[in-house]
């Protein structure tokens, strides 16, 4: 019996190095996957209309049939859709919605669709990271060029002018409810999480370069 459980023992031992191993060898191969550009033409998307079809999947149709709609040209994106109501929706790339070891990653597609505030300012960001990463730029010249911060999983994320944070409870001890206040542009951000993507699949950690609608 002992002789037995000792035999289990070292499997069990032997089968966690085996995955640590795969999981290892797993993580570095998207590093070298992924460690340069990749053909502009692979982060295009070839049927425009289903671009702008999976951008506007990203808000509610009262919201999105109204919304401009920008989709990925070779320079950056432009705008396919005129909007009306101060939205626009977009198809994220892999270097504004992914973790940074798939910054190239050209798979990689996450609608997004920002109210008017947003889109005078958060916006603005992604779309300039865009034009750099399709310039060439490397991902340590886009991070100089630009203040990076962490990749957030599922999401609402609402935009004021000059709110004092406190006003929602954000950054609270146990507040669901994040906020980033720039003085500079006169723009008080406040995130909170949610248990489900725009298309209604539950989010999971981690699964944020998997979820491409």
């Amino acid at each position: 019996m002992r002789t037995k459980l000792s035999a289990i023992a070292i499997i069990g031992f032997t089968l966690l190095v085996v995955l640590g191993t795969v999981h290892q060898a797993m993580a570095q191969d998207a590093v070298t996957a992924y460690a340069k550009m990749a053909p502009v033409d692979q982060y295009l998307m070839a049927d425009r209309d289903a671009e702008i079809v999976l951008a506007r999947s990203a808000a509610p149709e009262s919201i999105a049939r109204d919304a401009e709609v920008l989709v990925l040209g070779r320079r950056g994106f432009e705008t396919a859709v005129k909007g009306k109501n101060g939205f626009v929706c977009i198809v994220g790339r892999a270097w504004t919605s992914t973790v940074d070891a798939e910054f190239w990653n050209p798979k990689v597609r996450v609608p997004m669709c920002v109210n008017a505030p947003a889109a005078r300012s958060y916006l603005l960001r992604i779309r300039k990271i865009t034009e750099l990463g399709l310039a060439g730029r490397t991902e340590d010249q886009v991070n100089e060029a630009m203040d990076t911060v962490p990749h957030w999983p599922s999401h609402l994320m609402f935009f004021y002018s000059d709110t004092d944070p406190a006003i929602w409870g954000a950054n609270l001890p146990g507040s669901p409810v994040i906020a980033v206040a720039d003085p500079m542009e006169h723009l008080t951000q406040f995130v909170i999480v949610v248990q489900r993507w725009s298309d209604g699949t539950e989010y999971h950690e981690g699964s944020v370069t998997a979820h491409h609608h």
